[in-house]
């Protein structure tokens, strides 16, 4: 039998834009293009068009869309399934009791989805250098954009699964090596070298972001590959890498005000270093000329009478409740029935479920499967919360505590009474929490600083230590590999 996955990796499907659109999203599906072909896309709208594949996997219901949402918001403490009791979206229901297992659809898509990604890359990565007729300096450009694109898939697929397969070309269906490749996963540590490696050209290669025009905003710049970088140095707790990667990023500023931040108006502001660029578009619309993540906002927005979603990954009890008297960081992550919202709109009290995720609210929603609501994936506030986390595990706690209190100021609190080593730790723990609550983090912050367990027994849900630290990899890609690679620990 044929594994799909493998399939997916070694298919040639890209989509290009040959047009003369300024617009790097605007993309049409076509069939892999031929050496013969090749020469139609010598020039700089076609190298473009090789890169546009990659970005527009972003937006795929497999990468960043109800799946994503189930494995790193729904599976955690700030969430819950949501919608209705007996609507257990597919699979959300387990991943809300941590019982999926490796036949879960959300572990199957997640998997994908990311490898799609990469397999876009690497198709960029093979033609890009073809042409000739193109700029060189684009050419440079473009090759660092999709190296990020790359180690940013490839840092989602190490974070859920562990080690995966490392696919850094365009695999040959007749090569025996090329085969093995795609069924032998390698080690987490072997991953993150190959995502340190993409990100050490990328940010030699890409320029700041402040360097890009209107027509270019949102592609991956110096301060994004730099802000990737420190996360995955922070995910291997290399703190000096944390802090040498960390400080070299400039030209970022705190948004004055926090809930500015998950506003249309504030897309890609002076906070953002790297979002996912949703434009919106009609619902049901096949046309991709305004592509949006696929139903991002949908499947989050209220459920019910008067609502226009499905209800999912609601906020919980647990993250309500923990929120501390004045954070205004509350009322911008969670929106509650009888609420005004800031464009007006009143979120009916008729509406399933008392709370819902404003941060994937979308103002010109109205039920489009494509609403226009970035998803910010490294914000300015992360880098310094991570800058705060290493300097105090270096034993510079005084420096940590300086940046824990220009995040919480900001917040509307007051100075941290935290001053021991110790005490800053679980104080910046906590500023991640609430700083970065649904944004698809808390998840793999509970599992890397070792929380997990004590979170989830007091959100009423049993994590197995030594097995829920990861999830299974799919059965689908384990029935080919199982020759080659071993299931994780605690799953078929």
């Amino acid at each position: 039998m044929k594994n799909r996955y493998i399939t997916l990796l070694m298919a040639g499907t890209l989509m290009f834009s040959v047009s003369c659109s300024n617009d790097f999203l605007e993309v049409a599906p076509t069939e892999n293009i031929s050496t013969a072909d090749l020469a139609l896309y010598n020039n700089d709208e076609g190298a473009k068009s090789f890169v546009t594949s990659a970005y527009a996997q972003l937006l795929e219901w497999d990468t960043s869309s109800f799946a994503w949402i189930g494995m790193t918001s729904i599976t955690s403490d700030e969430a819950d399934k949501g919608s209705d009791p007996g609507d257990a979206g597919s699979d959300k229901n387990l991943m809300d009791a941590l019982t999926f297992d490796s036949s879960s659809g959300s572990v199957s898509d997640v998997f994908k989805g990311n490898y799609e990604g990469i397999n876009k890359c690497n198709q960029a990565l093979k033609y890009l250098p073809l042409l000739d007729n193109a700029s060189q300096a684009l050419r440079d450009r473009l090759i660092a954009e999709t190296k990020f694109l790359r180690a940013y898939y490839y840092f989602n697929l190490v974070r859920c699964f562990g080690g995966v397969p490392i696919v850094d070309h365009v695999p040959d269906p007749a090569s025996e090596a090329d085969n093995v490749t795609l069924l032998t996963r390698k080690s987490a540590t072997e991953v993150y070298a190959q995502i340190e490696k993409d990100l050490k050209d990328a940010i030699a290669g890409l320029p700041a972001k402040s360097a890009y025009g209107t027509s270019d905003i949102g592609r991956a710049s110096k301060g994004a590959a730099l802000g990737l970088m420190t996360k995955v140095a922070l995910y291997q707790k290399k703190w000096a890498d944390v802090i040498t990667y960390g400080t070299q990023i400039s030209g970022y500023s705190l948004t004055p005000s926090y809930s500015d931040i998950f506003k249309i108006s504030g897309e890609n502001n002076q906070e953002s270093l790297f979002e996912i660029q949703s434009i919106g578009g009609p619902s049901g619309s096949t046309n991709l000329t305004s592509p949006g993540i696929k139903q991002y906002s949908q499947v989050q927005a209220p459920r019910g009478a008067g609502g226009w979603g499905w209800g999912f990954n609601t906020p919980s009890n647990t993250l309500l409740n923990a929120y501390e008297t004045g954070d205004l960081r509350k009322d911008a992550t969670i929106m509650f029935r009888g609420q005004t919202l800031y464009d007006g709109v009143i979120l009916p009290s008729t509406v399933s479920n008392p709370m819902y995720n404003y941060k994937a609210y979308s103002p010109s929603f109205s039920g489009n499967d494509f609403a226009s609501q970035n998803l910010r994936v490294i914000r300015y506030a992360d880098v310094l919360l991570m800058l705060a986390e290493a300097y105090n595990e270096q034993g510079n706690t005084a420096q940590a505590i300086t940046l824990v209190n220009q995040i919480r100021t900001r917040a509307g609190l007051g100075n941290t009474g935290a001053s021991s080593q110790s005490d800053v730790r679980l104080a910046i723990w906590k500023e991640r929490r609430f700083e970065l609550a649904m944004e698809h983090d808390r998840w793999f912050d509970l599992i890397r600083t070792g929380q997990a367990q004590s979170a989830m027994a007091a959100d009423g849900k049993t994590f197995v230590v030594g097995k829920h630290e990861v999830f299974p990899l799919p059965s689908s890609f384990m029935l080919q590999a199982a020759k080659y690679s071993q299931q994780n620990p605690g799953y078929n």
